[in-house]
């Protein structure tokens, strides 16, 4: 098992009302331009009500033209954390690693070790999927009851900096309806876990974050 340590922002997120998000968009400069940098975490009730979604948006502000080359960095694992019981610790993590053109998941399995330094759980349920190139349809996995999917998609986190920055100085009231999207035309790279709620357990209620973590 490789022992990794965290590199970029932990991003958090209660699910209480099934879907909550938070930004990073190249906010740390240690992870800047690199598959390290989260730019977003999704978490929401699956379109079958049964599932839950985990989205981990990084590498962001990818032009087109950046976008056919942006590649996941092997030496990067994206952890997803689920914490059932809210005491803020994860109970089950789904590990996922970039090898050769496939994106490996394990899990969803208890950690060996909770906190920033992690091992790769080679003993879990193993899933994998081809990552998407760019400009081409989706490729989605399913196994072992989920789904899975990794590859360049387009920025959906919606922000007028602008209009945000007018507020800011005074000279406007408010943001506009509709705004004019900062991210509009720029891309990231996705990485989307489905599984069914009953993998999950817990009371209804979870915690969940998402960390960035390279090999120590």
């Amino acid at each position: 098992m490789k022992k990794t340590k965290i590199l970029a922002v932990t991003i958090f997120t209660a699910i209480i009302g099934l879907v909550a998000i938070a930004a990073d968009h190249i906010d740390a400069p240690a992870t800047q331009g690199t598959s390290a940098d989260i730019t977003d975490f999704y978490a929401f009730q699956g379109e079958d009500t049964n599932n839950l979604v985990f989205v981990a948006n990084i590498q962001g502000l990818l032009s087109p033209t950046a976008t056919a080359s942006a590649s996941f960095d092997e030496n990067v694992m994206i952890e997803f954390n689920i914490d059932t019981n809210d005491d803020k610790i994860e109970d089950l993590v789904i590990q996922a690693i970039p090898r050769n053109g496939k994106m490996y998941f394990f899990g969803p399995s208890a950690p060996a070790s909770p906190g920033l330094n992690s091992f790769v759980n080679v003993m879990a349920t193993k899933s994998e999927v081809a990552i998407t190139p760019y400009g081409s349809n989706a490729i989605i996995a399913n196994q072992n009851g989920m789904k899975f999917f990794a590859g360049p998609r387009d920025d959906p986190f919606f922000m007028d900096f602008a209009q945000y920055g007018a507020i800011l100085a005074g000279n406007a009231p408010g943001f506009n309806n509709p705004g004019a999207d900062t991210f509009a035309g720029s891309n990231v790279l996705s990485i989307v876990v489905e599984v069914p709620k009953s993998s999950i357990g817990g009371s209804g209620t979870i915690n969940t974050w998402v960390e960035a973590k390279t090999k120590q």
